[in-house]
């Protein structure tokens, strides 16, 4: 008996500390953040300007850390002591990660017009929401790379990099694709503050992402496995953007059009484009349940 509560003591502390020093890499990449935007004033733009469009996605921005945090603790232990290192070495990179999918978002995916400005001066919740979902999907395939077994430090840091660059990828392929069918300019549409437009195309990018995470769960085997493992479920993903773009158009939302609700109203539908994201999220775990 004593034993056993022993063991339960052990545990409770081993979780409390976990919990403890995620609070502290999260405060990290607090002073990260900070550290990269010194011109940004985050209390003035929170307390004082009340900028949702920057709240968005400055939350965005710890939950990738938190998903990231959440694959190195979930992943396979070694000890108290080697856990923590493991937790501290792949938040650190997990933090310059994302912070680089920021960068990436800014001259690829919304990179038609200053997605700084028009966050920070103009307030665009809508571009605050891309910006948070691309924090949230490299959280979600960072948390696929770094929670199964990898082989060591090194090898886990090359394939955590590696599975990275693979998932933002496959998220400028999608939001290629996306724009190409869906039939109006996404970049004029939420550069004119449409936060429906952004809803929307967040959706695909965090679908895409679960459909990479999935795909990268558990131990790594080999990258031959593991790449037509990714290639394949997010093939299938992809093909599935119109389709599940077209259930929700007439499943959904009976009676109306998507498009029509979304750009062609004096006040967009944001709650018409929560339908059009929930379709491509839903359609990405069905896809992670199946395969």
């Amino acid at each position: 008996m004593e034993i056993i509560k022993s063991e339960y003591v052990v545990d409770f502390l081993a979780s409390l500390s976990y919990i403890l020093l995620a609070i502290l890499i999260l405060i990290i990449g607090k002073l990260i953040y900070q550290l990269i935007y010194r011109k940004l004033s985050i209390k003035n733009e929170l307390v004082f300007k009340d900028n949702f469009a920057f709240s968005v996605a400055y939350v965005g921005y710890f939950i990738g850390i938190l998903l990231v945090i959440g694959g190195a603790i979930i992943g396979e232990s070694y000890g108290w002591i080697e856990d923590i290192k493991a937790i501290l070495y792949y938040s650190t990179i997990g933090i310059i990660l994302i912070n680089i999918s920021k960068w990436i978002n800014n001259k690829v995916i919304l990179r038609k017009f200053n997605v700084t400005k028009e966050i920070i001066s103009d307030q665009n919740t809508g571009t605050g929401v891309v910006e948070a979902s691309v924090f949230i999907g490299a959280g979600l395939v960072l948390f696929g790379a770094i929670s199964g077994e990898s082989g060591g430090f090194l090898i886990g840091s090359l394939t955590a990099i590696s599975y990275w660059s693979l998932g933002m990828l496959f998220q400028i392929i999608a939001c290629k694709l996306y724009i190409s069918f869906i039939g109006y300019d996404v970049h004029d549409q939420i550069e004119k503050d449409n936060v429906a437009v952004g809803v929307a195309l967040s959706g695909i990018i965090i679908a895409i992402s679960i459909v990479v995470m999935n795909a990268l769960l558990g131990d790594f085997q080999d990258w031959k496995t593991t790449l037509l493992d990714i290639s394949s479920q997010t093939t299938i993903g992809l093909l599935l953007l119109p389709l599940m773009r077209v259930i929700a158009d007439k499943i959904l939302l009976p009676g109306q059009r998507l498009t029509d609700e979304i750009i062609n109203q004096e006040n967009p539908n944001v709650g018409a484009a929560l339908v059009e994201a929930f379709a491509y999220v839903g359609s990405a775990v069905l896809i992670a349940w199946s395969i």
